[in-house]
């Protein structure tokens, strides 16, 4: 039981970094004018959806709630706020330097979970995470190439 507490708090804490991730690339859908943009917003938010759904899930299959809360750790705050700021700028490369800044935590988050906690879970939570995570990590590089390939 101690375990499964523990995993609970553990898919509850990924739960929330992902609904952040969704409020905040659906606040930066209504803020960038840029179509290409908007589009790659959109496929991030569905990355998140699919993500929270799977956690979603297996926090219902440990008998538990999941936290419905979208407020999370303040870094997560401070990362969407830049990315809001940079959207008003309207310069394509902080946009982008932003959102990769964002990526980067909810990476962060991934790892070190799967790292510091992947033996509390079990093997097809850890999977789920590990296939999560390639999918996070896949949205982190495409901002990242994208801000790489900007020309001043």
């Amino acid at each position: 039981m101690m375990d499964d507490i523990k995993t609970i708090g553990l898919l509850n804490n990924l739960i929330l970094v992902n609904n952040d991730r969704i409020e905040g690339y659906e606040m930066a859908i209504h803020e960038t004018d840029e179509n290409d943009l908007k589009l790659l917003f959109s496929q991030f938010i569905q990355t998140s959806v699919k993500c929270k759904s799977e956690l979603l899930s297996e926090v219902k299959r440990l008998e538990a709630e999941a936290f419905i809360s979208n407020r999370t750790k303040a870094s997560f705050f401070k990362t969407w706020d830049s990315v809001k700021t940079a959207l008003n700028t309207k310069d394509r490369k902080v946009i982008l330097d932003a959102c990769e800044e964002g990526e980067g935590l909810v990476k962060k988050n991934y790892e070190d979970t799967i790292r510091e906690h992947g033996t509390d879970l079990s093997l097809n939570e850890l999977a789920m995470l590990k296939n999560q995570y390639m999918n996070l990590k896949n949205d982190h590089d495409r901002v990242e190439a994208m801000g790489q390939s900007v020309v001043f």
